[in-house]
């Protein structure tokens, strides 16, 4: 047996190569980068490649196999240290708790980065009709988590032959969320509604935190909103005074803070379930608001 014939060493290559690829992406599966490389001084693993010594197997000088493979999530500055992609997220959102009810107030606009992708996204989503959602970080995995809660807040209603309470609906959310954990997604969320307990505000994020208050904005524009928030915020005040605190308190985020803007929405979760209240251009409160003055 003087030597094996190349198209048998080329067969064994391409299952090294197939083998390494299987390898590489179960590696990606769990951990931000993989990197496999093999040089001509590392011992190959299939009897028969770069660095093995055996009868008609010899590889020839230079030749080594060499597989890397780079999460996309992953950006490779010059100094080649690869770091996490920061995903830029703008809105406003905000909810409070007050004598009779809750207040939910959002703003409609979507952004990438610098880009405006559109000003009539509705951040509102509506569980069941005494539960709501808002929507705060990644638009899609908002949308889908809060539809799936919503489906298995209706499984429990049929099981259980009552509507779910506020506390279940947000510890639900909070714990199929975890599960994914440090895996990229980008939520967070307040859980608003009302159930034999009375008015419910619960905020849950995509690492699985969730807690209870009676105050909560998220987003870019929060801060902005907290402030109006701050100032106006009693638990006597009327339904009235309570939509327009929540009203003025997004506009104000929409006009200091550029990734917020479109619309203002604004819901009720009172003892009947959720009403909406309003839908208004930001540029017509601008001019209502400047009137006033």
């Amino acid at each position: 047996h003087d030597s094996i014939s190349l198209p048998f060493l080329t067969r064994r290559k391409l299952l090294a190569h197939q083998t390494l690829s299987k390898m590489a992406l179960a590696s990606v599966l769990n951990s931000d980068c993989a990197d496999f490389s093999f040089d001509n001084g590392q011992p190959f693993a299939f009897g028969c490649g770069p660095g093995f010594s055996g009868p008609g197997c010899e590889a020839p000088a230079g030749d080594s196999l060499s597989f890397s493979v780079r999460n996309p999530l992953c950006s490779v500055e010059d100094d080649d240290v690869e770091r996490k992609i920061e995903f830029l997220h703008g809105t406003t959102t905000l909810a409070f708790k007050f004598q009779h009810g809750v207040i939910v107030a959002v703003d409609s606009r979507a952004t990438a980065g610098a880009y405006i992708a559109s000003q009539t996204v509705k951040k509102v989503i509506e569980i069941n009709p005494y539960l709501l959602g808002t929507m705060a970080g990644g638009a899609a995995d908002c949308s889908f988590w809060e539809r799936l809660l919503a489906r298995q807040c209706r499984i429990y209603e049929l099981r259980n032959k009552e509507r779910i309470s506020v506390a279940a609906a947000s510890k639900l959310l909070a714990n199929m969320v975890y599960q994914y954990k440090g895996m990229g997604l980008s939520m967070g969320t307040m859980v608003c509604g009302w159930d034999k307990r009375g008015p419910g505000l619960y905020y849950v994020d995509s690492e699985g935190n969730r807690v209870c208050g009676d105050l909560f904005a998220v987003g870019s524009g929060s801060m902005y909103a907290y402030g109006v928030i701050d100032s106006g915020l009693r638990q006597d005040l009327t339904v009235e005074e309570a939509c327009e605190l929540g009203r003025r308190a997004i506009y104000q985020a929409t006009y200091r803070d550029a990734y917020s803007g479109g619309q203002v929405n604004l819901y009720h979760v009172h003892s009947e379930g959720w009403t909406r209240v309003s839908q208004e251009d930001v540029l017509m409160l601008h001019q209502q608001y400047k009137d006033q003055k």
